[in-house]
């Protein structure tokens, strides 16, 4: 056997390199770093060696980076990745959030954090956690419950097994997921001789599970005995690129569709099937569906609360649930009839097993109804006082025309996800959404990734001032490598979202908005001097009309741009004909009238939710 000496860093960049997709092309498709003294002397080596090979970027901080590489596998739809490497201590720490997001959200993930020295002759080293009782664990082992595969890399050869491993969990579709390899710092200092076929460029192919011929058998059976069927789209069907089968089985067979968040834009707004969002943050023409139904067949969802109005949306007596999932775990929750295996295939298989059945329940003047109450809705008000500040509707609706096919709207936390799930029209894949983990920071790190995804599409996004201000400066990372997409920055001077929600809980103005806070000084930030200090291009929009005329113009630039607009804190989007109870717990007792109203109605809700069938 021939080998081949290399420290541990060397071999794992080269063996990182070397892991292909089906189409030619790198798996890892480059590595975000910022160096430090648990990983510059071992890694910063090897990366600086291997060049082009595979590229390294470096970002303003640990956790937005690793949002940009998640953004960037969402948006390849899973068929490709990132990697991001830290020091020890608080860099590796940093990266916990992003761990968690991309865990949530099942997406594929490279985290190498450094860590202490395998040997420990310099224990405690500079940022170690000492554990007093355990001499095994540092910072790294918080990734242990949001790593799909965890592996410490103490030795050079434990990167024999633990590679291939990392490789299998990110591109295994039921399984995938971060994967952390939390690399001793002295180890990737020390040389081994790797066997040369180590390194052989290796094809990682995404399998297609087909699922079991009784579980198809068993659905179609509940399909066709159901009177008012309605399928829930979900993520799994952009991931196994089921987007046209799905449309195409809707039509076949009558059966309406409802969305995620994961799974909106699957199926074009424009379709004639595609009903909108459900749930909390859902239309009234696919609530009504929802509230109705008496067979809901999930395809690619993990059913989250608020797909579901916290279990309280699917209000037929009697109604059974399906869920087709790659993932055992999620085709069998709340007692579903499951079947397991890869939404495309899965599609086919049922929709041959139905031949020719239609179920065509459904009125489809509902959507048209819908679709006409959101023009209405998102249409620029005329005639306000001077003094008028935007409804996050009206924003939502100056970006809907200035929009193409070529369009994605993009966001993860605060207002604008429910407004945008709820009001958006998006054209087939042009929504992305964090949703998950409904993150506040991964906003203009995301839309950096999506645009190196994506480039030849036009990503805006949607980030409020809340967001805006706990991270933003992968703005600069993004002037830097002239990645340019456009941000829609709503100023409502605090968290207008959590302000509403603390409201309809029958709570005091508190703590949310900056009038509500203790301080001193009423903060009157300038967020276009700030972007612009990033080297973003940065402006003001004076009103709705003038977002519009910025929005266009910005396409014409190589750097990202800014737009800042004023909005009103107090009106939320589903004011119009949407959305749905959410289970969020009102206090059993308080001095406040208004709470205890609020817990009046939400011992009333609760009575609602069906749990388990």
């Amino acid at each position: 056997m021939s080998t081949i000496r290399l420290t541990a860093a060397q071999a794992m960049v080269r063996y990182i390199a070397a892991q292909m997709t089906e189409d030619g092309e790198r798996f890892i498709d480059g590595i975000w770093a910022i160096f430090g003294h648990g990983n510059v002397a071992g890694l910063g080596e090897a990366l600086e060696q291997a060049g082009n090979q595979l590229p390294t970027w470096r970002g303003q901080n640990e956790q937005t980076m690793a949002h940009t590489a998640i953004a960037y596998a969402k948006a390849k739809k899973r068929t490709r990745a990132m990697a991001v490497t830290s020091s020890i201590g608080p860099g590796a720490t940093n990266l916990v959030t992003a761990a968690a997001l991309a865990h949530v959200n099942r997406l594929p993930l490279l985290l190498i954090p450094g860590d202490v020295f395998a040997n420990r002759a310099p224990d405690p080293v500079l940022q170690q956690i000492e554990d007093f009782d355990d001499g095994t664990v540092s910072a790294n082992d918080c990734f242990r419950p949001i790593s799909r595969y965890f592996d410490r890399i103490s030795r050079p050869e434990h990167l024999l097994t633990a590679l291939p491993r990392a490789f299998r969990v990110m591109t295994d579709p039921a399984n995938c997921g971060p994967v952390t390899l939390s690399f001793c710092q002295d180890t990737q200092a020390e040389a081994f001789d790797y066997p040369e076929s180590f390194f052989e460029p290796t094809v990682w192919r995404i399998r297609r599970p087909e699922p079991d011929s009784r579980d198809v058998a068993d659905i179609a059976a509940l399909i066709r005995s159901a009177a008012r069927p309605v399928l829930v789209c979900g993520g799994g069907v952009v991931y196994s690129q089921a987007e046209e089968t799905l449309g195409d089985f809707a039509t076949r067979h009558g059966i309406p569709v409802i969305e995620t968040q994961a799974g909106k834009s699957a199926l074009a707004q424009s379709h004639l099937m595609n009903f909108g969002a459900a749930g909390v943050d859902g239309a009234e023409s696919a609530n009504s569906l929802a509230e109705s139904a008496d067979l809901v067949i999930g395809v690619g969802t993990r059913f989250q609360d608020f797909t579901t109005g916290s279990w309280a949306l699917f209000k037929e007596p009697g109604r059974k649930l399906v869920s087709i999932n790659v993932q055992a775990y999620d085709a069998g929750k709340h007692g579903a009839t499951g079947v397991v295996g890869d939404a495309k295939v899965s599609l086919e298989k049922l929709s041959a097993a139905l031949g020719a059945h239609q179920a065509n329940a459904f009125d489809p003047q509902k959507r048209l109804d819908w679709l006409a109450k959101v023009d209405a809705h998102c249409r620029a008000r005329t005639g306000v006082a001077e003094e008028y500040l935007p409804l996050d509707a009206e924003v939502i609706g100056a970006v809907q025309r200035t929009a193409t096919d070529r369009t994605i709207a993009m966001c993860a936390a605060g207002t604008m996800p429910g407004a945008l799930k709820l009001l958006w029209q998006a054209p087939q894949g042009g929504y992305h959404m964090e949703y998950g983990y409904s993150c506040m920071g991964y906003e203009i790190a995301g839309a950096m990734g999506v645009k190196l995804a994506q480039p030849d599409r036009d990503v805006v996004c949607f980030v409020g001032d809340g967001s805006y201000m706990m991270a933003n400066s992968e703005l600069a990372t993004a002037v830097m490598r002239q990645v340019p997409f456009t941000v829609v920055l709503t100023d409502n001077r605090g968290f207008g979202c959590i302000n509403r929600l603390q409201m309809g809980t029958g709570g005091q103005q508190f703590n949310n908005l900056y009038k509500d806070c203790n301080v001193e000084v009423q903060p009157d930030i300038d967020f276009v001097a700030h972007a612009a200090s990033m080297g973003a291009h940065a402006v003001k929009a004076k009103d709705i009309a003038d977002l519009e005329a910025q929005i266009l113009a910005s396409r014409d630039r190589a750097i990202p741009t800014v737009i800042v607009i004023d909005t009103d804190p107090m009106h939320g989007p589903g004011e119009n004909g949407g959305g749905h109870w959410w289970d969020v717990a009102v206090p059993e007792i308080s001095a406040q009238q208004d709470v205890n109203k609020a817990r009046e109605s939400y011992v009333a809700a609760l009575q609602h939710q069906n749990l388990v069938d």
